[in-house]
């Protein structure tokens, strides 16, 4: 009877055990996607504002830049320039209509007021810091690549150090690299996260 006891209650510790073992595995596998989902949500918050300054920059000089001196001083002191745009058509005796286009600059607004004055904290020499990181920085590319005939402007910012794991660059689907925006091949701005 006594060895019944001991089986009895050695299988209940073991089973105790057992159990606080898989709760803890599992909840140590919910709080690590959380970790970093939180951490990548604040990569993709900062990669977004990186991209609106960089389609800035873009427009007011007529290319991207892979120079984050160039961007953090363009987001500091740089203008955006109002422009009202309108269309007149006219009706040609013949049937067909002319139309003229009208371009009126109708003031400027400086960069930081007008695409970071959401952004409480911001400062604008972080732009190129990887949050959750000390010293790591994006790795930002931009040039001119042919595209029917045509040189056109293209730009790539990139996570060099991805926090999730299974982010790579050997990964074949482009939503499993790290986290970036625009590309080297392609015309697009778009976010690998979108």
């Amino acid at each position: 009877m006594d060895k019944l006891k001991i089986y009895k209650y050695s299988t209940l510790v073991i089973a105790f055990i057992l159990a606080a073992y898989l709760i803890n595995s599992i909840k140590f596998s919910i709080d690590d996607e959380a970790r970093i989902s939180n951490a990548e949500e604040k990569i993709i918050n900062k990669l977004k504002m990186i991209r609106e300054a960089q389609i800035a920059f873009q427009n007011v000089n007529g290319k991207f830049t892979d120079n984050w001196d160039s961007l953090i001083n363009f987001v500091d002191s740089g203008k955006i320039y109002i422009i009202q745009r309108r269309e007149e058509t006219t009706l040609l005796e013949y049937g067909a209509e002319e139309t003229v286009l009208y371009l009126d600059t109708l003031g400027n607004v400086s960069v930081m007021d007008s695409l970071f004055s959401n952004y409480p904290k911001f400062i604008s020499k972080n732009l190129k810091n990887v949050p959750g990181y000390e010293n790591v920085f994006f790795k930002m590319w931009a040039s001119k690549i042919e595209k029917g005939g045509v040189l056109v402007n293209v730009v790539e910012v990139r996570n060099p150090k991805p926090i999730d794991p299974d982010r790579s660059e050997a990964n074949e689907a482009n939503i499993h690299k790290p986290l970036r925006f625009g590309s080297r091949t392609s015309i697009t701005t778009a976010g690998n996260w979108e």
